[in-house]
């Protein structure tokens, strides 16, 4: 008899949504201040999207900074309530990465899927379109469209070790983070490519997509009004 499939823990590594600490290329040229409020808006639709994929107990916040100092932060507080919420560690953020999937793999075996906060079209659908990959793949990671990654999956969380050294945030991100996964004899797969909200240009594309992110919509039309 074969076994059920064990469902997956969704991880999402953040920043609290303080003026001047999230989305500072946004905030040049729509103020500090409305560039956290759209921070905001996308940590909450992410967390809405890995609530619904597979419920509270079953997910895992990775934040630097505390969501109390953040603008929104009663929502937040409330749309991660159930989590288990850790402390981001480590020195770059390929370090926190490995760290936070360590935290997650410390509570029980299992596959992970993790998200950042810069892709509130996320869905349900997508995360657990990731995690299927799975069954064929020791890790699968999805494509950004600025040359970064959106989603990595791992059938053993551990696996993520193999981030350390990996230098994030640059067009060839996705590219190392694909290398290094294969480097440590891990099968790759690939999931669906999603654009990050990180400048003006970015969140009006976004603003085109079929199903945008409720909260990130929103926000965004208020503030940066037509």
């Amino acid at each position: 008899m074969t076994p059920p499939r064990m469902l997956p823990r969704m991880l999402v590594v953040a920043k609290a949504p303080v003026a001047g600490k999230v989305k500072t290329r946004l905030g040049a040229d729509i103020g500090l201040e409305a560039a956290a409020e759209v921070a905001a808006a996308c940590l909450l639709d992410t967390l809405a999207a890995c609530t619904e994929a597979v419920g509270a107990k079953h997910c895992h916040l990775d934040l630097a900074g505390d969501l109390a100092d953040g603008v929104r932060a009663d929502e937040l507080v409330a749309a991660s309530a159930g989590w288990t919420t850790s402390p981001q560690r480590g020195d770059g953020f390929d370090e926190r990465l490995a760290h936070a999937h360590a935290s997650v793999a410390a509570t029980g075996p299992g596959p992970v899927v993790q998200v950042g906060m810069d892709t509130p079209q996320v869905t349900p659908a997508l995360l657990l379109d990731a995690a299927a990959g799975l069954a064929d793949h020791d890790a699968v990671l999805g494509p950004a469209d600025d040359g970064g990654w959106w989603v990595l999956a791992l059938r053993d969380p551990l696996a993520a070790q193999a981030l350390v050294g990996v230098e994030m945030s640059t067009p060839t991100t996705y590219d190392d983070t694909r290398a290094a996964l294969e480097a440590a004899g891990l099968r790759v797969g690939s999931t669906a490519t999603l654009l990050d909200v990180d400048t003006v240009a970015d969140a009006e594309a976004l603003l085109a997509d079929a199903a945008p992110g409720a909260r990130f919509a929103a926000s965004w039309k208020v503030l940066v009004p037509r």
